[in-house]
């Protein structure tokens, strides 16, 4: 299993964008077609809303990868 942090920025960041932003999914469509086909998980639970918004402490599935949302604070933090 591959896990990856992403370290968020921003009060949240839509599913479908994480997704290809990590490239675990080739475009935006191919992202909302995995969550609609029951592929991704949050926080173990599977996942129908293509755009949740992730905030920080949630934990991300898809296949053997995992993701885990860290807020990031601070100097440079939006």
């Amino acid at each position: 299993m591959a896990l990856h942090t992403f370290p968020l920025d921003r009060e949240f960041i839509e599913l479908n964008v994480l997704l290809k932003l990590l490239a675990l999914a080739s475009s935006g469509g191919a992202a909302k077609a995995m969550v609609a086909a029951g592929e991704v998980s949050v926080d173990g639970v599977v996942e129908s809303r293509k755009t949740r918004k992730l905030r920080g402490g949630e934990s991300v599935r898809v296949g053997d990868e995992e993701i885990r949302i860290v807020a990031v604070t601070g100097p440079g933090a939006a």
